[in-house]
């Protein structure tokens, strides 16, 4: 069987098997507490397989293990912001917000809020960072059609995309939450598979010493000891290491602001099985990117990543899919082909399950937030609700597949990079003001979400991301044509400016306005959130 006769094969299994998963969990799906949270049915193991499943994205795959082929060190430095990022959602977020909230990030600002205003943002911020993340997964689909099936015209490309996003669009109108999460538990185990898989017959290579590994990539790399060392990408000027400092801020507290994690906290039915959620996703998590160190240099040892190399044309994000190839034999080998198809079908998973995850958060706030408590004033059916949902998916799939073509040029794990930064700036101040200050009020809530979201995604239109880079070989490496400039802000990631006047302008709102029935609800919030009584309710003020 030709390899890419064997790739198709692959992948169509997986398609009709997360296929058959989304129709199966439709016939389960009987209201909105089963569309938006599975019907709080999923233990702390299987969310926790799902949460890995989930955040373990194509950026990790792909994106992460091509960084540190490209750049060494400073791209592992992506894993352990990733990592580390846990530790904050675990301590601030998890089970506070599963206890205090419902469906949506905005159920647990508005409890003692003014609902209308609250809702709008939470609803914007939610949307836009879901947008943000959903433009890596993607670029990462279609690098990775393009490489199996020998594509290389643009317009084949860009259908790819398109039929990706069709694909998310169905999981998410069809199975709801308990589709998606049974996909991302079926996803988790795919990619922990093949990752341990990939991560032995690399090491194998190397007899097993880490230390013959390490030093291979460097000499492959031409880059020498430096390869193994800081400052590579980051150390270069002043500038870069400002922007290192700013993506390691919004790596580190992103997680906790991301919607469609934080939702995953809903679909559990105690407290006690949103920490055990946790705990198995930092464990499966943590062994996984402990993996991508090998995957990347690996890469770096194995396969070409020089300037003209094809791991370098799609910026890092075929460096897993190549090093399979060569791990099993080699370009044209039986072996090279199977763990090829292999790894891209278990990539295309990911992808497909990362981004239903994510097309269900943002149309869940649309449907619930806009449109049953902001539009409808909580009076539409559950009908009603699941309907505009549905709606939803198709409007904000639409947009991430017109956005994700022009952006095929970029780092996957540094587009996520930058979702990050938004759901730090945006949504993280809100979350934490609201959880331990009882002086946070509606206007500190909206000046907080609106004020971290419009300047970190002002920063990014007028960075070197969307315009500046100019073309290198002969590829442009920013997102408007190379004969636009307007990159007056010279850093890649906003973190390091918009995270700390999302807090700020949190802060400066609810000193600036009064709001007694805030404070008064505030006692009730916190017995809520300490003990989850009448969590499912939701009973709003």
């Amino acid at each position: 069987m030709g390899s890419q006769t064997l790739t198709t094969v692959l992948f169509l299994a997986v398609v009709a098997l997360t296929v058959g998963i989304t129709f199966w969990a439709s016939r389960q799906t009987q209201g909105a507490t089963d569309y938006y949270a599975g019907g709080r049915s999923f233990s702390g193991f299987q969310n926790g397989m799902a949460i890995s499943g989930d955040y373990m994205s194509a950026a990790s795959f792909l994106g992460i293990s091509g960084a540190i082929a490209l750049s060494g060190y400073d791209g592992f430095l992506y894993s352990i912001g990733f990592l580390v990022a846990w530790l904050v959602a675990l301590l601030l977020v998890a089970e506070l917000l599963r206890n205090s909230g419902r469906y949506t990030l905005a159920d647990q600002l508005a409890y003692r809020m003014k609902q209308r205003p609250v809702r709008t943002a939470a609803a914007t911020s939610t949307v836009v960072v879901s947008i943000f993340y959903l433009l890596a997964q993607m670029v990462g689909a279609g690098s990775l059609v393009a490489l199996l099936l020998g594509v290389s015209d643009q317009a084949l490309k860009n259908i790819t995309i398109v039929g990706v996003g069709l694909l998310m669009i169905f999981y998410v109108t069809v199975g709801g939450m308990k589709g998606t999460t049974w996909v991302q538990i079926v996803k988790a185990v795919l990619l922990m598979t093949g990752t341990v898989l990939i991560t032995v017959l690399v090491l194998a290579k190397f007899g097993f010493n880490i230390s013959d590994l390490l030093g291979a990539a460097a000499e492959r790399s031409g880059k020498g000891d430096a390869f193994l060392n800081p400052g590579l990408k980051y150390g270069v000027s002043l500038t870069s290491k400002i922007d290192f400092v700013s993506l390691g801020l919004a790596l580190v507290l992103g997680t906790a602001g991301l919607p469609h994690i934080l939702i995953r906290f809903y679909t559990v039915p105690t407290a006690k099985d949103a920490r055990t959620s946790v705990q198995w996703a930092i464990g499966l998590i943590g062994a996984f990117y402990l993996m991508t160190l090998v995957l990347g240099f690996g890469a770096a040892a194995l396969v070409d990543t020089g300037a003209d190399s094809e791991i370098a044309a799609s910026k890092g994000n075929l460096a897993s899919p190549l090093l399979a190839q060569a791990v099993g034999g080699g370009e044209g080998s039986t072996g090279g082909a199977v763990l090829l198809a292999l790894i891209s079908a278990v990539a295309f998973a990911t992808i497909l399950a990362v981004v239903a995850g994510l097309t269900l958060t943002s149309a869940s706030s649309v449907a619930h937030d806009l449109y049953q408590n902001v539009a409808k004033k909580g009076t539409a059916t559950e009908k009603d609700e699941i309907r505009i949902a549905r709606i939803a998916a198709f409007v904000i799939g639409g947009i991430a597949i017109l956005l994700a073509i022009p952006a095929q040029s970029l780092n996957i794990a540094f587009l996520v990079a930058l979702a990050f930064a938004v759901a730090a700036s945006a949504n993280l101040p809100s979350i934490v003001y609201n959880l331990f200050w009882r002086g946070f009020n509606t206007r500190g809530a909206t000046w907080s979400i609106y004020g971290g979201l419009i300047s970190s995604v002002a920063l990014v239109i007028f960075s070197p991301v969307v315009s500046g880079k100019g073309v290198v070989e002969g590829v442009n490496q920013s997102l408007l044509p190379a004969s636009i400039d307007i990159s007056w802000f010279p850093l890649e990631n906003p973190g390091i400016v918009s995270i700390p006047l999302g807090f700020l302008l949190g802060y400066i709102g609810a000193r600036t306005s009064r709001e007694p029935e805030a404070q008064a609800a505030y006692d009730e919030l916190e017995v809520r959130s300490l003990t989850g009584a009448g969590a499912e309710g939701a009973v709003t003020h």
